[in-house]
C-alpha cells in the first residue's frame, strides 16, 4: 500500500477513527460501572439507574454503528488497493456511499438496537442493569 495514495490516505485516517470509537466505547463503558457503583454507594432509585445506564448502552450501540460503517469502507479501500493499477476516484467516498446505502429511519434505529445486542456491546450493560434494578 502506498501510504501517500489518496486511497491510502482514506485507509490510514479511517483506521485511526476506527481505533478512535473502540476507545470512546471503552470509556462509555467505564462510565456506566463507575455511575452504577456511585448509584448504588448512594441509594440512588432503581428507576433512575436503570435508564442512565440504558441511555449509555444506546450510546454505545450508535458508537458501534458508526464504527461499523467505517470498518465496511475500510474493507472496500483494502479491496481496492489490492487492485493494480489503484482505482484512485474511490477514495475519500466514506458519506456518497453510505447515503447511497442508508436505511430509513426505522432501518436506522434497528441497526443501533442490533449494535446494541452484540455480546461485546452488550457486556457489561445487561448486568449493570439487572444488578441495579435488584440491589
Amino acid at each position: 500500500m502506498n501510504p501517500l495514495s489518496p486511497l491510502g490516505q482514506e485507509w490510514t485516517t479511517l483506521q485511526y477513527n476506527h481505533e478512535q470509537y473502540e476507545r470512546s466505547s471503552m470509556l462509555i463503558k467505564l462510565a456506566a460501572v463507575l455511575f452504577s457503583l456511585f448509584g448504588l454507594m448512594f441509594d440512588i432509585p432503581a428507576l433512575y439507574l436503570v435508564a442512565l445506564l440504558l441511555i449509555l448502552w444506546l450510546m454505545e450501540g450508535i458508537f458501534r454503528t458508526s464504527q461499523a460503517r467505517l470498518g465496511a469502507r475500510l474493507l472496500k479501500l483494502e479491496e481496492f488497493l489490492r487492485q493494480n493499477p489503484l482505482p484512485e476516484s474511490a477514495a475519500y467516498q466514506l458519506h456518497s456511499t453510505w447515503l447511497a446505502s442508508r436505511p430509513g429511519t426505522l432501518g436506522l434505529i434497528g441497526e443501533y438496537l442490533a449494535n446494541a445486542a452484540r455480546p461485546t456491546v452488550a457486556f457489561p450493560y445487561a448486568i449493570l442493569v439487572i444488578l441495579s434494578a435488584f440491589l
